[in-house]
């Protein structure tokens, strides 16, 4: 037994040992040491530990020295950034940005939140949250932060650690140490960083700043409770030949900062879908974002139109448009599914 374990400690510790803080030497010939060795094998780390096992348990004169050994390569294994025996860390591609997990996209015509979201396989929650977003139509030109997982994107600021950022957004520390690789950092003034699965405080989500904004602005609800009364001061669009301040001239222009224009000889709203059809448009009781919502009942027959900003997933559609809420009144407004289904959609 005493000659076998003799003879295994050999075969490792014949290989020689040098401290494991020496630089890498490229072996160039068979005789390299196993120190030399960028990224031991899972084989040569066993083979280092069972020898040192076996001379410590035979009281050894060499015991320290393969016990060494063995824990040097174990270092070199845990140091190696890549492996095919040993699992590292991963690193997540960076696309369009120096900052890690956070790809940016510029939107082109036909772009909505739900198409975005599926191109980066995130939610459409998380889009709308990190970019600010209050509806899911997007004007051509948009710049958008995208991260690479659903959650939030966080702007360090002065006083800001990791434990303050999982703590606001409700998210999980080691996350966002190991999506960030912050394990050996702290976090620096204006650096953005990606909370993984971090949940938007209520105050701060898009929808709640607008209203707050609504509010200090002192713009009061009018007409109806689900039409809040906002301001829209876009100045009126090339080509926009409707009257300022109508349904129409509002529908004209938002169609055009959403890059998916509509003709501008189509009269009072009431005729929209005849005209619409005739010009090759797309007219359905389906709505979709971006589409344009239109009747020819309402407003004693000259009719109304508004645009789909966004669909919940309960079907329900929330549009915006002028002049519901009153002359020149820029408001938004939630229908269900029932009422939604009561229009046509102008795509």
């Amino acid at each position: 037994m005493y000659a076998t374990a003799v003879a295994l400690i050999a075969s490792v510790v014949s290989v020689g040992y040098e401290s494991p803080i020496e630089q890498k030497v490229v072996a160039q010939s068979s005789g390299s040491t196993a120190m030399q060795l960028a990224n031991p094998s899972v084989d040569q780390l066993q083979a280092a530990e069972l020898a040192a096992g076996a001379a410590q348990i035979s009281n050894l004169s060499v015991a320290t020295n393969v016990t060494n050994l063995s824990i040097s390569l174990g270092a070199k294994s845990e140091l190696a950034q890549t492996s095919d025996t040993i699992l590292s860390k991963p690193q997540i591609v960076q696309s369009g940005t120096d900052r890690r997990g956070i790809s940016e996209y510029t939107t082109v015509t036909g772009d909505s939140v739900q198409t975005i979201a599926e191109k980066y396989g995130v939610s459409v929650q998380t889009i709308k949250w990190v970019n600010r977003l209050t509806s899911d139509a997007l004007t051509p030109g948009t710049k958008l932060s995208i991260p690479g997982v659903d959650g939030i994107i966080h702007t360090v600021a002065a006083g800001d650690t990791v434990d303050t950022i999982a703590s606001k957004y409700s998210a999980d520390k080691s996350r966002i140490l190991t999506y960030n690789d912050l394990e050996l950092a702290a976090v620096q003034p204006g650096q953005k960083v990606v909370v993984p699965a971090g949940i938007l405080p209520v105050n701060d989500r898009p929808e709640a700043i607008q209203r707050a904004q609504t509010a200090y602005a002192g713009i009061a609800t009018t007409r109806a409770s689900s039409a809040p009364q906002q301001t829209y001061t876009n100045a009126t669009i090339a080509g926009n030949r409707y009257d300022y301040g109508y349904c129409t001239w509002y529908a004209y222009n938002r169609r055009a900062e959403l890059g998916r224009p509509v003709g501008s000889f189509w009269g009072n709203a009431a005729t929209w879908a005849s005209f619409a059809r005739g010009s090759g448009y797309v007219v359905n009781n389906s709505p979709a974002v971006g589409a344009v919502m239109q009747d020819s009942y309402s407003a004693g027959g000259y009719g109304h139109v508004a645009v789909v900003e966004s669909i919940g997933t309960d079907g329900s559609v929330t549009i915006s448009e002028m002049n519901y809420a009153g002359w020149n009144r820029y408001s938004t407004r939630t229908l269900d599914p029932g009422q939604a289904a009561r229009y046509n959609f102008i795509h």
